[in-house]
């Protein structure tokens, strides 16, 4: 396959395995059909960007769906390397995390994040949640690696 043939690829960082995969599932019910790759921890999301030699990964554009508290790597590290990087910094990104406290969400949009989603407690709200960010995604322009 050409590399330039792939929609926006969504990088999800998420270590809960039932948030991931009811992120995924909700992304689906709102027409989301774009590649989720996911990772479990802040060490692979860094790995994936700065130790892959994937001769596509320059080519394709990404979204990166970001949870702030991981494990090896916190999300708040990942975001600061991340936008640290020439190669990484325009890649939007989205926090998602159960908190809502005003100072780790101005601290997220502080260090360069693009929006910002709290993942409500229970399951029909946390759903609700995540099928609204599918539509937002839906609309969302979103540049190549290679044109960043």
């Amino acid at each position: 396959m050409n590399c330039n043939e792939q929609k926006v690829d969504i990088l999800l960082v998420e270590d809960d395995l039932g948030h991931a995969k009811l992120i995924q599932k909700n992304l689906k019910r709102a027409n989301i059909r774009n590649n989720i790759i996911h990772l479990s921890d802040g060490q692979e999301a860094l790995d994936f960007f700065f130790n892959n030699d994937d001769d596509c990964k320059s080519e394709k554009a990404l979204l990166i769906l970001l949870d702030l508290n991981l494990p090896k790597v916190s999300g708040y590290e990942v975001l600061t390397k991340l936008k640290e990087s020439e190669q990484t910094r325009n890649i939007p990104v989205v926090m998602l995390t159960t908190t809502s406290d005003d100072t780790e969400i101005k601290k997220c949009y502080d260090m360069g994040c693009n929006v910002f989603v709290t993942k409500p407690i229970d399951y029909e709200n946390f759903a609700k949640a995540i099928e609204r960010l599918g539509l937002f995604l839906s609309v969302v322009q979103i540049p190549s690696m290679r044109n960043l």
